[in-house]
């Protein structure tokens, strides 16, 4: 914000309604919020998703569902994780808690906790370890489907449960709720950029149930950060 042609108050209705209204914001609707131009909403915007990590922020840990998805619309004769040769596919790694409860009639269920989304170029065992190496606490226990990354190697530190044909998991309906959110407020991300989005979903997820100490958390990182250049986020 420092040295920003935007007035401060204007920065600040932009943290809150990124951070609070539900289905997130384009840089269309926040040009119209604010009545900037488009390139002025979509540079703060970016800014603001810089901010939405926290260098200090602690590893996931316990029950934790990793798989990956790839990012982009279909292609013809390529099915699964052989898409990402192409220049418009992206692949990406997700790591979400898992939280076991009971609930009010006294069932045993699960939730999904706090999650997270890199983006990759493969899906191998070295890719998979550095993933799980910089997102989850040793020791904790890895559910996977039965792909042939997460080996022994990957998994070196952690304990591991195999699926095969995971369905209906924690982390696929996460993986639902990004594909819906890129392409329903969106309308698609360039792969590029694609990593800051994935930043603003995982900063939206972990604090879904509380939108204004979201809000509060944006600001608060935003003046540890170092500032963003135009030229860092400029628009393709």
């Amino acid at each position: 914000m420092h040295r920003s042609h935007v007035a401060i108050q204007e920065w600040f209705w932009a943290a809150y309604l990124v951070t609070t209204h539900t289905p997130g914001l384009s840089a269309t609707q926040l040009e119209r919020q604010i009545g900037c131009q488009y390139n002025t909403a979509w540079f703060m915007l970016h800014r603001l998703r810089h901010a939405m990590v926290n260098d200090a922020r602690s590893r996931l840990r316990g029950a934790v569902e990793a798989d990956e998805t790839i990012i982009g619309g279909p292609v013809r004769g390529k099915r699964g994780r052989a898409v990402t040769s192409l220049t418009m596919k992206t692949l990406v790694f997700g790591a979400v808690e898992v939280i076991a409860y009971t609930d009010k009639r006294g069932e045993n269920v699960e939730r999904a906790g706090r999650i997270r989304l890199a983006t990759t170029a493969n899906a191998d065992e070295k890719s998979i370890g550095e993933f799980l190496v910089q997102n989850v606490e040793g020791g904790s226990m890895i559910r996977t489907d039965g792909w042939r990354g997460y080996s022994k190697t990957a998994l070196a530190n952690y304990r591991h449960r195999q699926t095969p044909g995971m369905r209906a998991s924690h982390i696929h309906r996460a993986f639902g709720n990004l594909k819906t959110w890129l392409n329903g407020t969106h309308h698609g991300v360039a792969p590029k950029y694609l990593h800051a989005y994935l930043d603003e979903f995982v900063f939206r997820f972990n604090r879904r149930n509380t939108p204004m100490a979201a809000f509060q958390t944006l600001l608060g990182i935003a003046t540890c950060k170092s500032p963003r250049t135009l030229a860092d986020t400029s628009e393709p």
